[in-house]
């Protein structure tokens, strides 16, 4: 088993392809917007899957990556927004919190690859495969999605790691992933990281 490095410090040059990263998208989240009350209790059942993925990946010494908005806090660095979540007793937070080994990205707007550094770090870590997780599933994760598709990253969104306000959005927005972006979207309890990478899918 390789070992992850603690130090998240990015090649200075683009690692040749075929990698993969797992993004988390808003699970550092105070979840207290319009619609977080039926949000939230989904959002904590996906935790469970994110966090078995999560550990697949650290076995492979392969990336995490956190994709966060910043709540309007424009002056906050990672590590006051997470204390700031946590303090709130989240449950969603404790459950998925990150590690120093983790690499943590502020996106001001839906999509992870809007005005942020991602389109940078993720040649930078050879990365051309992505598995998407959190929320929202039909908006963040949706956006995303989009972006990374139109970028040519091979997507794995499974089903039971991503959450909406209510099932139906979830599987309006899986849909729309597996049938317009070729994302595969099959929960992890049916398809393992390294079945994915092999494309045994």
């Amino acid at each position: 088993m390789k070992e992850r490095s603690s130090n998240t410090q990015a090649p200075e040059h683009d690692q040749p392809g075929g990698g993969a990263a797992l993004l988390i998208l808003d699970m550092i989240n105070r979840f207290d917007f319009p619609g977080a009350p039926q949000l939230e209790p989904r959002a904590l059942e996906a935790a469970t899957a994110i966090g078995l993925l999560r550990r697949q990946f650290e076995a492979c010494a392969l990336p995490v990556i956190y994709v966060n908005d910043k709540f309007g806090q424009w002056h906050s660095e990672r590590a006051q927004i997470v204390h700031e979540v946590l303090e709130t007793g989240n449950s969603v937070a404790r459950a998925i919190k990150p590690s120093d080994g983790d690499f943590f990205v502020f996106k001001p707007q839906f999509s992870g690859f809007y005005a942020t550094n991602l389109p940078v770090l993720l040649p930078k870590l050879g990365v051309t495969k992505l598995v998407l997780t959190g929320v929202a599933a039909d908006i963040c994760v949706l956006f995303t999605a989009a972006d990374a598709h139109m970028r040519d990253y091979a997507l794995w969104v499974p089903a039971d790691a991503v959450a909406a306000e209510c099932a139906e959005r979830e599987r309006w927005a899986l849909e729309i992933m597996a049938n317009s972006m070729g994302a595969q979207t099959s929960a992890s309890t049916e398809l393992s990281l390294a079945d994915w990478l092999r494309g045994e899918t």
